[in-house]
């Protein structure tokens, strides 16, 4: 059962109280931060590079123009990101130690109620949550990075556990919904559990 969460989330929760932390400024950053932005999410976005930071603040900025760009906040440390965060969604590359060392931090400073969300393809999510306290709030967007943006409008596989909550499944799969993709779920491969379509 996730801790405090189930009674924290609610699907018709207003967009602009939903938070959304986006680790990593790169290209799937900056697209998913403009993506959950002109959804009406309020997203904050970290790179512990400043130049990274930078690139994306005028790259949303000029996509989002002055008036939408309040709905991102731009910070410098995972910490200042997922303090507040219903959602959190690291884009760091697609390696086991790069994401067992950022599900450890998020699971470490993110609030109990907070989801934990990784872009793999090659990862088994069922390996990845259990590194964590919250094992039951982990979920793998099946994509590789580089398509997202490409297909957008499409169908999202997300990779689901057997430990995974359904309050999980329906944070994540609004989320997707709200940015005019339709979330379809399969069982992870580390497990023999049969996969479900939401």
């Amino acid at each position: 059962m996730p801790r405090m969460w189930r009674a924290l989330y609610c699907p018709n929760k207003p967009l602009s109280l939903l938070t959304v932390a986006i680790i990593g400024a790169g290209p799937l950053g900056r697209w998913l931060a403009l993506s959950a932005a002109r959804a009406g999410f309020r997203v904050l976005l970290e790179d512990v590079m400043p130049t990274n930071l930078h690139h994306a603040r005028e790259a949303l900025r000029a996509e989002l123009g002055t008036e939408a760009l309040p709905n991102v906040t731009f910070v410098s440390t995972i910490e200042d990101a997922v303090r507040e965060a219903d959602l959190a969604i690291d884009c760091v590359p697609d390696e086991l130690e790069s994401k067992l060392e950022i599900f450890c931090l998020l699971d470490r400073m993110a609030p109990p109620r907070t989801v934990l969300a990784t872009p793999t393809t090659r990862l088994s999510i069922a390996d990845l949550a259990a590194c964590t306290y919250r094992a039951d709030q982990c979920i793998a967007i099946a994509a590789e990075a580089s398509s997202l943006a490409a297909n957008s409008g499409a169908t999202i596989l997300l990779r689901t556990t057997s430990r995974t909550a359904p309050e999980t499944v329906e944070l994540v799969a609004d989320f997707w919904r709200r940015l005019g993709y339709t979330p379809s779920f399969e069982a992870d491969s580390a497990e023999a559990i049969v996969g479900q379509t939401v």
